[in-house]
């Protein structure tokens, strides 16, 4: 069958366009490239992003360049990045509070999905339920007996509303059927207010309060994710302690923005995934109560989605809102 000609013009430029893509991707990149980081310096987020970015600048032998851009729960960083081009040199560092965000504000100027393109899914990070030493219990059974015997009596801490700790002891509340008051801070500020007992108990990552566990100033008394531990063997998980069924593991992954050539896509994907196989980087991240992942972009896309829907359901039964 012979096509029009402006089939044939419009067939050859789409045709030149995928080889533009595919050798633009042998030679990628060829500058620095910016990791946008929706939240301060300090955290998980940035914490994990900076160990990816040094060992991408090795591999590349190009600089990747640490971006911070906090605030608005990650929607700054978010749009910076959804607004960039879509040439690879810009990425963007995301976690559970990216799925999220799109049930907890009424409006948003992005999609999670539509207005980026996923990469990987970079690790899955162990939380812990932590408390106070003041507080008098020693195991998740203990907590919730003593929360059901103080209705609204005990408080926990979160880097503030819509942050991942925040959904995280969403969930265990309402599995467990109790009433703890939520006290936001901002960002990390959550650890120091639990420190001086201006609250009980928080769930979060061992980079934010690893030291603290081993050092006896927190008692850890289970961890979220569906799996013990390798970092603290000893400690049971949630649904082991006592409340069945509860898994939460926070999550990191790259983005870029949408309509990132599936060339880049696919070497920014492989290149991440190698060298979260390299011993250096597991053992750093073993250290953090890290698994990485490494998924394919299809994966991750897949991933998101299921997320989104997840947080949605825990956020529209707890009529959670953050504007």
């Amino acid at each position: 069958m012979k096509l029009p000609a402006r089939a044939l013009l419009l067939s050859s430029a789409a045709f030149a366009a995928i080889l533009a893509a595919g050798a633009s991707a042998q030679d990628y990149p060829q500058r620095s490239v910016r990791l946008v980081i929706p939240f301060p310096p300090g955290g998980a987020t940035d914490g994990l992003a900076r160990v990816v970015g040094q060992s991408l600048t090795a591999s590349w032998g190009q600089q990747i360049v640490v971006d911070n851009r906090p605030g608005a729960g990650g929607n700054i960083g978010a749009m910076i990045a959804a607004k960039a081009p879509p040439d690879g040199y810009t990425l963007f560092m995301v976690g559970l509070s990216h799925a999220a965000n799109l049930s907890l504000y009424r409006k948003l100027d992005y999609h999670p999905l539509r207005d980026f393109t996923p990469i990987t899914q970079v690790v899955s990070i162990d939380t812990f339920l932590a408390v106070h030493p003041s507080l008098p219990v020693k195991s998740v059974k203990e907590l919730l007996a003593l929360a059901r015997a103080k209705p609204g009596g005990l408080n926990y801490a979160s880097g503030g509303n819509g942050s991942s700790p925040h959904m995280a002891m969403e969930l265990f509340k309402s599995l467990a059927k109790v009433d703890i008051v939520h006290v936001p801070y901002k960002g990390t500020e959550s650890v120091t207010g639990l420190m001086r007992g201006e609250a009980g108990m928080i769930f979060e990552n061992l980079i934010s309060i690893g030291a603290q566990i081993k050092s006896g100033k927190l008692r850890a008394l289970a961890i979220g994710s569906p799996r013990r531990s390798a970092a603290m063997p000893d400690i049971p998980t949630v649904s082991e302690a006592g409340v069945p069924g509860y898994a939460v593991s926070l999550w990191f992954g790259m983005l870029g923005p949408a309509g990132l050539p599936k060339p880049i896509v696919d070497k920014a994907w492989r290149d991440t995934a190698a060298l979260l196989k390299t011993a250096e980087v597991r053992e750093r991240f073993a250290s953090l109560g890290a698994d990485p992942i490494g998924s394919t972009p299809d994966e991750f896309t897949a991933f998101i989605k299921t997320e989104i829907a997840k947080w949605e359901k825990v956020i529209r039964g707890a009529n959670i809102q953050v504007d």
